[in-house]
């Protein structure tokens, strides 16, 4: 078995590395920008495709359109607070306000239950929308609690998911989500 397929020696699945300035991020982000979509040869490679923009997992969180609106209504409600800028170079950061920790809480995310070796508040960047979506521990954390609520249920393909009636609704009474951010 060639290096590099299936686990390694440490049992994981994933290799990580570490890009060696913000210039490589930046230019790996503007490639990304310009390269060609992979063919879709079937309908459902097309309908699998657009589900996977409108609404997945991305490992425990939510991602993609629904992923990034809800991220962005996080900020917007205060429950989540931006720190640095990366025009700045300095690293994007997203602390959990006492406003925020309040509003989960009241929604039943189980704040107080969060994993410690885990960060609690990071973001991706969403490979569809190239806007960040909440990750880490709160980002689980939310997500399983919409689960929960039975605002999301898992689709038709693998990492998708569907957003029920009541998520709808719900997404919309909580975080001010419009009809057009839940499509």
């Amino acid at each position: 078995m060639p290096r590099g397929a299936g686990l390694d020696a440490a049992g994981g699945r994933h290799r990580y590395y570490r890009l060696a300035a913000p210039d490589v991020a930046r230019a790996l982000e503007q490639l990304a920008l310009i390269a060609r979509p992979l063919p879709v040869h079937s309908l459902n490679d097309g309908t699998r495709a657009r589900a996977l923009l409108r609404a997945r997992l991305c490992y425990d969180h939510l991602a993609g359109r629904l992923g990034v609106a809800l991220m962005a209504a996080l900020l917007a409600d205060g429950i989540l607070r931006e720190e640095g800028t990366e025009a700045a170079q300095a690293p994007v950061r997203y602390l959990l306000t006492p406003h925020g920790r309040g509003r989960l809480t009241a929604l039943g995310v189980e704040l107080e239950h969060l994993p410690r070796r885990r960060s609690a508040v990071r973001y991706c960047v969403d490979w569809g929308e190239r806007r960040h979506h909440l990750a880490g521990a709160v980002g689980g954390a939310v997500t399983a609690r919409l689960f929960a609520l039975d605002w999301l249920r898992n689709g038709r393909y693998r990492r998708v998911v569907r957003l029920t009636d009541a998520g709808r609704r719900g997404l919309g009474e909580t975080f001010g989500l419009t009809p057009e951010q839940l499509v």
